[in-house]
């Protein structure tokens, strides 16, 4: 018998009262039981400092949770280190600021065909669509995958709300499709491969050897699955509370070099990601509860980075505020390695949404829907805009 057959459920993650106000749930949680178990996430845990303790401890914590194969993120160190440090290499500095232009490019074409009137639905019409852009421009991919990739992230969003293995299973398949034939029109081409990051790919060695057609597709399918949410999420969050504050609003229309300052501070009061997963090693203890070998963890995020133990007045805006314990972008040895491009496509994004308007507010008559787990932030968001 393992400790999970013993456990009873602390909460179900899925009920409405906790979809209903995400942040509301873990922030309760957090106080009331902090390790806490259910059906469906099996453990999660909630506070500051332990997720912190899991980051740090990857030999206790793997990140090899998922029975396929995930390059890099569901690998451990000795194995992770060289993959991760091929990654790397597509977020160096250079890369980043050589694909700025194209990034401003497609948000400011975007945006002027949607200000044409004075209201619009910001995710589905700027936040999600420019999610899915960046990224297939980032890749290589060309205009038409667009529409198929946007399409395959709402799939894949609800088939793990809705634990659908077979679907889960069937949207895997239909995303290695994509990726197999942008392969293969590369390699029948003959000409030497692109240096965008699908061309960068098939150059790139680990142990000797080339990287194999299954390592590619992970490597692109981890990658899109958290640009393309993580993305949309956060630019419908920052422009909602824009909306909300409109004195920070104007100053940072007026002030656009406090926004990377400013994007760090909202993101942490209201995190686009809800969790990442690890499993057990060994039987351990953590926030007071005993969890066997094999048991896999959520480490919620949204609750760690609103932690009053950590942040005095979580609540509060304060960009002048010490970030090094925000987790928006994990910690440890998996940190994510995208974080320079994700801060200047937010960056990018939001400077020209405000450089192109002069005001934007709530629409009260159509108030915004919240996204569901795995997704933070809103599924719907209307707005006014001058």
């Amino acid at each position: 018998m393992t400790v999970n057959d013993k456990v009873q459920a602390d909460w179900d993650p899925k009920s409405d009262a906790v979809q209903g106000d995400q942040r509301a749930a873990y922030d309760e949680m957090r106080e009331r039981c902090p390790v806490a178990h259910s059906d469906f996430l099996e453990w999660s845990v909630f506070r500051h400092e332990d997720i912190v303790r899991v980051l740090m401890d990857p030999d206790t914590f793997s990140n090899a949770a998922s029975k396929h194969l995930s390059v890099p993120d569901g690998m451990d160190p000795p194995e992770h280190t060289e993959y991760r440090r091929m990654i790397e290499q597509f977020f160096r500095p250079e890369r980043v600021d050589a694909f700025e232009p194209q990034c401003r490019e497609i948000a400011a074409k975007r945006l002027q065909s949607l200000l044409e009137g004075d209201e619009l639905e910001f995710i589905g019409d700027f936040a999600h669509w420019f999610a899915v852009r960046i990224q297939s421009a980032s890749l290589g991919w060309p205009p038409e995958m667009c529409e198929p990739l946007r399409l395959w992230t709402q799939k894949n969003h609800q088939a793990t709300f809705a634990q659908d293995r077979p679907a889960m299973a069937e949207i895997a398949r239909e995303f290695e499709g994509y990726v197999h034939e942008l392969l293969q029109i590369r390699r029948a081409a003959g000409a030497p491969a692109s240096d965008d990051i699908t061309g960068s790919l098939l150059r790139q060695q680990v142990q000797g050897r080339p990287l194999s057609d299954e390592e590619i597709v992970s490597i692109v399918r981890n990658w899109t699955v958290g640009e393309v949410g993580t993305i949309s999420a956060a630019l419908g969050i920052l422009v909602h509370y824009l909306a909300q504050h409109p004195d920070l609003q104007q100053q940072l229309r007026t002030q656009p070099s406090l926004l990377p300052a400013a994007i760090e501070e909202i993101l942490r009061i209201h995190g686009p990601l809800v969790s990442n997963r690890r499993i057990t090693t060994r039987p351990v203890e953590i926030g007071g509860r005993k969890i066997a070998a094999g048991e896999r963890l959520s480490l919620i995020w949204i609750s760690a980075n609103r932690d009053g133990r950590v942040f005095e007045e979580p609540e509060a805006y304060r960009p002048d505020r010490d970030q090094t314990a925000n987790l928006l972008y994990g910690a440890g040895i998996h940190v994510c390695p995208g974080a320079p491009l994700a801060r200047m496509e937010m960056r990018v994004a939001m400077e020209e949404i405000l450089g192109c308007t002069t005001r934007i507010d709530p629409t009260p008559d159509r108030p915004p829907t919240g996204a569901v787990y795995p997704g933070s932030g809103f599924a719907t968001l209307p707005l006014r805009v001058e």
